[in-house]
């Protein structure tokens, strides 16, 4: 029987191919790119080319945090800049640049930098144990390869050679051993094997000593790299649960209503206070201090010598007994209270006034003033925000306002006065008397130095003189309201710190410097030696150096160990480089 195919192709049909599946071992899946993208990932992260990278970032980010003003720092003068640049401020605020060591970028290349650190350092830190423990490399089988050798012959036997090389060579960590030849005989393609030996060695024809020393540089590097590792993590603790606090305190002038004192319970003793982001104010350690007094000391030109303030003290346990301590603070000198440090940072002068108001009524403030040159020339302003003897809805008609300048040795040159020096030899104040609204009863902040010139540019506060006064002057106002310029105190500028990790910081500061020395001094280098005897009583000594870091500079060392085989007595044979033999009368002969 015939069958008959009636399948027709056209001229335009298409034959696919039959496609076969891929093999099994060749697919693969999302995760497994994932898996290997992310180890490509952490090998770049975690070698030292990156985190020296990181490192350098860091630096260079840190730069703006130094150049620029900060907003933890001193918020009047990053608010000036802003305003004094009016492009380039906003666009850096937005970025941060203004408050640079709590930005997202900065910890961004921080927590980089930590990690790519403890990635690199964990690994190489167990090789090197595994390196310690094992003993020095065998002898390589070609010595004359080395960049240092030399070849020398000397009588006695290979063991009494080998003893006085290893005497030569106390402080290096060494290995001896035995090379056994292998099975069929010198002609044997097999390179010869090494065998340590351990305790007393039997005469044998082939001895070799290993020798490594300047271990010590990869320990110094190490401890170099985790002393950064550990600088890093007592930084990030201490921005953590530490916190800042700063004040502006009188010193004296206690008869004239100035504030002389402080006590730290909450972040709202301080006029400003700078917490971790793990601090939320409630735990402060609770300590007072009371400013006493107050001297500086300047040079002809104006140029401060020395600032010192003495204060007392009461920490916590003392506050209930109220016993004081007396001390004296100084700049850059701390004083230590509770954990915390307080510190001296500057000083200015507070001008007095008292007002007597119509009806008789006299009211005294004394206001710090803030400096704005190096003679001391200060700027500021006295409120008198409920003067007395008006009914409760006109007390906001009637609130005083005294702004000018205070100069310590005052000087007039074209009707405006400033000071010549910095000391107060010859105290003045110039000063605008306003009167009406301060503007301070909607709840809204104002700085302690100035006025709200909205308040005068509206009309509801109006200037009413315009003066000149020495210590114990009067001007008067209109209404018959009188104003004294008294006299004044000197006020000094404290901050309280608290860092729980600052001794760690130092500690790994200190062996931060100490592991960079180290790496930096000592040499790694490595020395063999090969004794072979020949049972006449001579014994071939071939000597190979290598300096792992630094070939120049070993050659005088290698010399030195290539003299150890020769006996004690007689000068010591000059090992040569490139492969000379050295030799000389009465020691050996040369080979």
């Amino acid at each position: 029987m015939t069958v008959r195919d009636e399948t027709h192709l056209s001229a335009d049909t298409t034959l696919e191919p039959a496609t076969a599946p891929p093999p099994p071992g060749r697919r693969r899946g999302v995760l497994p790119g994932v898996l290997a993208g992310a180890r490509n990932i952490w090998r770049q992260l975690t070698s030292m080319r990156v985190a020296l990278i990181l490192l350098f970032l860091l630096a260079l980010a840190s730069l703006p945090g130094a150049l620029l003003p900060q907003w933890t720092q001193n918020q009047a003068k990053t608010a000036q800049w802003v305003l004094d640049h009016p492009f380039w401020g906003p666009l850096l605020d937005r970025l941060g640049f203004f408050g640079v060591f709590g930005s997202p970028w900065y910890a961004a290349i921080y927590l980089l930098l930590f990690t790519s650190l403890v990635g690199c350092l964990l690994p190489r830190t167990w090789e090197f144990v595994g390196q310690w423990r094992q003993p020095p490399v065998a002898t390589p089988r070609n010595l004359g390869r080395l960049p240092h050798h030399a070849e020398l012959s000397v009588d006695g036997t290979v063991d009494e050679v080998t003893d006085r090389v290893l005497h030569g060579l106390r402080g290096w960590r060494t290995a001896r051993r035995v090379e056994v030849p292998p099975a069929g005989g010198p002609a044997a393609a097999a390179p010869a094997t090494s065998v340590p030996v351990a305790g007393p060695a039997t005469p044998v024809s082939v001895v070799t000593v290993s020798a490594e020393k300047g271990y010590l540089r990869e320990i110094g590097n190490l401890v170099f790299h985790l002393s950064l590792l550990g600088l890093l993590v007592a930084v990030a603790v201490g921005k953590l649960f530490g916190y800042e606090g700063s004040i502006i305190v009188n010193a004296g002038g206690a008869d004239s209503g100035a504030v002389t004192g402080f006590c730290s319970s909450s972040p709202a003793s301080y006029d400003s206070f700078r917490p971790g982001l793990a601090v939320d104010g409630t735990d402060l350690s609770p300590f007072c201090v009371q400013v006493d007094g107050f001297t500086a000391q300047y040079s002809d030109t104006g140029q401060a010598t020395a600032f010192l303030a003495s204060i007392r003290y009461q920490t916590g346990q003392d506050v209930a007994s109220g016993r004081w301590q007396s001390t004296s603070l100084a700049v850059n000198d701390p004083l230590g209270i509770d954990g915390q440090r307080l510190y001296l940072l500057g000083h200015g002068y507070s001008p007095t006034f008292s007002v007597r108001f119509p009806d008789g009524q006299v009211q005294r403030r004394t206001q710090p003033f803030q400096p704005q040159d190096s003679m001391f020339t200060s700027q500021g302003a006295v409120k008198f925000t409920d003067p007395p003897g008006y009914p409760a809805d006109r007390i906001t008609e009637h609130q005083l306002a005294i702004t000018g300048i205070f100069a310590p040795t005052a000087v007039v040159h074209g009707g405006i006065m400033t000071s010549s020096y910095p000391a107060a030899t010859d105290p003045g104040v110039a000063i605008d008397v306003y009167q009406g609204d301060l503007g301070m009863e909607d709840g809204a902040s104002q700085s302690v130095f100035a006025i709200d010139q909205d308040q005068v540019s509206s009309g509801k506060l109006v200037r009413k003189a315009r003066t000149n006064l020495a210590p114990h002057e009067s001007t008067t106002l209109p209404d018959g309201t009188t104003v004294t310029f008294d006299g004044y105190v000197e006020w000094v500028s404290l901050q309280t710190s608290y860092d729980p990790a600052q001794g760690w910081a130092l500690v790994f500061a200190v062996l931060l410097l100490v592991g960079l020395m180290v790496s930096l001094l000592i040499k790694r280098r490595r020395v063999w030696y090969r004794l072979r005897g020949d049972g006449l009583g001579h014994v071939s000594v071939q000597v190979g150096g290598l300096a792992r870091t630094d070939q120049a500079g070993y050659g005088g060392e290698f010399e030195r160990l290539a003299a150890l085989a020769a006996p004690d007595t007689g000068p010591a044979p000059g090992g040569r480089r490139g492969g000379a033999r050295a030799g000389g009368p009465g020691r050996g002969r040369g080979r």
